[in-house]
């Protein structure tokens, strides 16, 4: 293994099983803590650090991911594949050997098995169908006599977020592909690495700790860029039940069938000891009953965990031509992610979605089908080249930033009319509108051109907000025109891009977040995609005086924060990483940042808020990034949150904090005469 000077592990070795043991223990040195967090998640063990408030977020991922699945799964698995699966747990288990020193939680022994439950690299891989934690809560935790009673929903609006650009070689400045990665994911949620092995594998990336495949990255001749997908993959069906003799039942088909219950036990921590809980979970053919609604049991179908969805995340990051790229996706089986591809032949591709049923497309399967009859049972998978996709656009580009993908490459983009509403069901956001503007007309882009406008801080939204204030302000009463003249007059000469210096920044984003507050709550999470649908008919319905309103109220809520509402934005928006992760500081040093989150279509996100300071401090946005050239030799820049270290007295803790926050990228260092040259630490595991 070398590290670079940047920290980043290289990770050299005879075998595929090697660069895994080597990638896990170069992990586990970096942030065994973020490993073992994210497998209590997927195990649903929680509650043995976190106590009673993880009850149901455990209870859910237990009812949809079944441990003696995953087991079965690596006892049948093929002994290829097995080997990496026992070299991801021997990484572990060997780095904690060698590590007395580190008090694991609850995992003291990591299981090869371990990796089947978490086969997707997303931020949030679990789908539930639209169904919430607290309608699990309702129905599992208000006694038996709850059980069916009626409950709403209440909805989601977390803002969520990445974008991927494929460029042709005819935009290129040297005529060759280019790919920009850019995920938005809470700070320090995936580290910078490189895996190398003598079977074949040479991939660069982002991996998400405790997993053993590249998520998002590169290898010799293909990259991948996967954002969050909101393609319909998992449904609820609304089972109609009864009791008899003690027993529930649920109609299907014209006949009763039983109810299946499985016990589930949860550790739950109380004080200083641990306390066991049983929850009798129910069960349907269709899946896990999380919840009801109107009186009917919801019963989740999905494919959150399977043997071919991690089987498939790894042989991505082997495939060198499209074909293999697609031979690997035909496992059907990523459930969460969209792709953006390039190559070195000069193909670029974009895929909405992967793991895709067939279903009757006259339903609206964004709400709870009706589970009592075989009409809206899955019949099957769509392939590859079914699902919504642009292969080779005349356009030369293609963009998804979690929007609709028939606008993802101009007049290239797929035709809606092709496709069932399922399969492509959210709205346009100004993430993308942004990234078309920019890449529409783009022509002879290099990498630090591509980097520009990857970073490039306009807000679209403001196109539309900022009119309908204007408007307003002059049908406004004399004394609110008075009161409101100076800050319409800087909102009037902003150039509507955010900076470290702009007080219009701070004012837009003061006011522009009300205004999104006052937008009328959606029934569906899909509903919540229309962002410039359900902000243009925000704009067309609300009373004129609203704005104006708003805009007083923004400046009273600057003038009590910050003493002024002439505030730049920088002075109060701030990265700082602190030693101990989470405790933030007014008094501490920090950097200021121009960006805003991607609400307002800046395609850079930098969420900030309050951390029981005065001043705002991001926490999550931009993570890794990279872009890359695909000529005859791999050419890529790169950048990560801060730095590759969670150590707070190494160098490479925040070395990359200033050169984040400007979008001045790194050198990617990819071939191994490079890495020598900047190694800082060259060592074998545990050695």
């Amino acid at each position: 293994m070398i590290r670079d000077n940047w920290g980043i592990p290289h990770i050299y070795g005879k075998t595929d099983a090697d660069a895994v043991f080597g990638l896990i223990y170069a992990e586990c040195e970096d942030n065994f803590k973020g490993i073992e967090q994210n497998y209590l998640y997927q195990l649903g063990k929680l509650t043995e650090v976190d106590g009673d408030k993880s009850l149901y977020p455990d209870l859910q991922l237990q009812m949809i991911a079944d441990t003696a699945d995953a087991i079965k799964d690596y006892q049948t698995a093929q002994p290829v594949f097995r080997k990496l699966l026992d070299a991801f747990a021997d990484g572990v288990n060997y780095y904690l050997y060698k590590h007395p020193e580190v008090k694991p939680a609850v995992l003291r022994h990591f299981e090869p098995w371990y990796a089947l439950m978490f086969t997707d690299g997303s931020v949030s891989a679990t789908v539930t169908g639209g169904l919430t934690l607290e309608e699990t809560r309702n129905f599992y935790g208000s006694g038996d006599e709850k059980l069916g009673a009626i409950n709403k929903p209440a909805m989601d609006e977390r803002e969520i977020g990445s974008n991927g650009f494929a460029i042709a070689p005819s935009r290129s400045a040297r005529g060759h592909a280019l790919l920009y990665i850019n995920p938005h994911v809470p700070f320090y949620f995936r580290s910078e690495v490189q895996m190398v092995s003598g079977e074949g594998l040479n991939v660069y990336g982002a991996v998400t700790w405790g997993e053993f495949f590249v998520y998002q990255g590169f290898n010799r001749h293909c990259g991948w860029m996967h954002t969050s997908s909101s393609a319909d993959v998992g449904d609820l069906y609304a089972e109609k039940v009864i009791k008899k003799d003690g027993h529930w039942f649920y109609e299907y088909n014209g006949a009763l069938k039983p109810v299946t219950e499985r016990k589930l036990v949860l550790k739950v921590k109380t004080g200083d000891h641990t306390e066991e809980k049983t929850i009798t979970g129910y069960y349907t053919h269709h899946g896990p009953v999380l919840g009801s609604r109107d009186g009917k049991w919801l019963a989740l179908k999905a494919n959150n965990r399977s043997y071919n969805a991690l089987l498939e995340s790894w042989l991505i990051t082997k495939a060198n031509t499209f074909a293999e790229y697609k031979k690997a996706m035909g496992l059907l089986s990523n459930g969460t992610n969209n792709t953006v591809y390039a190559d070195d032949q000069g193909n670029i591709a974009f895929w909405y979605g992967n793991f895709m049923p067939k279903r009757n497309p006259k339903l609206d399967w964004t709400l709870p089908v009706d589970g009592s009859t075989p009409a809206t049972e899955w019949q099957g998978l769509h392939k590859v080249d079914e699902t919504v996709h642009v292969y080779n656009p005349q356009s030369g580009w293609i963009q998804n930033c979690n929007s609709t993908p028939y606008a993802s490459s101009g007049k290239s983009s797929p035709d809606k009319n092709k496709y069932p509403a399922y399969m492509a069901p959210d709205g346009q956001n100004y993430r993308a509108v942004t990234a078309i503007n920019l890449l529409k007309d783009a022509k002879n882009l290099t990498l630090d051109g591509l980097i520009a406008k990857g970073y490039n801080h306009y807000l679209a939204a403001f196109d539309v907000l900022l009119p309908t204030l204007f408007k307003a302000y002059d049908l406004a009463p004399d004394s609110d025109k008075q009161q409101l003249l100076e800050p319409v007059a800087i909102l009037k000469q902003w150039d509507r891009r955010s900076a470290i210096n702009s007080v219009a920044t701070t004012l837009a984003v003061e006011w522009g977040t009300l205004m999104m507050r006052a937008m009328p709550p959606v029934n569906t999470a899909e509903a919540g995609t229309y962002v410039t649908e359900r902000v243009n008919k925000m704009v067309n319905t609300l009373p004129q005086g609203i704005y104006t309103g708003i805009l007083k109220q923004a400046l009273i809520d600057l003038n009590k924060r910050y003493g002024t509402w002439k505030t730049p934005w920088g002075e109060i928006n701030r990265y700082q990483r602190p030693a101990d992760g989470v405790t933030f500081s007014d008094n501490q040093q920090s950097l200021p940042v121009g960006q805003t989150s991607s609400l307002f279509g800046q395609l850079p996100s930098f969420v900030s808020r309050t951390m029981n300071t005065q001043k705002r401090y991001g926490y999550s946005g931009n993570s890794f990034i990279a872009a890359v050239e695909f000529g005859t030799r791999i050419k890529a820049k790169s950048i990560i949150t801060g730095g590759e270290s969670f150590n707070s007295t190494s160098k490479n803790y925040t070395d990359q904090a200033g050169m984040y926050i400007e979008g001045k990228f790194k050198d990617v260092w990819f071939y191994k005469k490079e890495v020598l040259k900047h190694a800082a630490k060259t060592y074998h595991p545990g050695m």
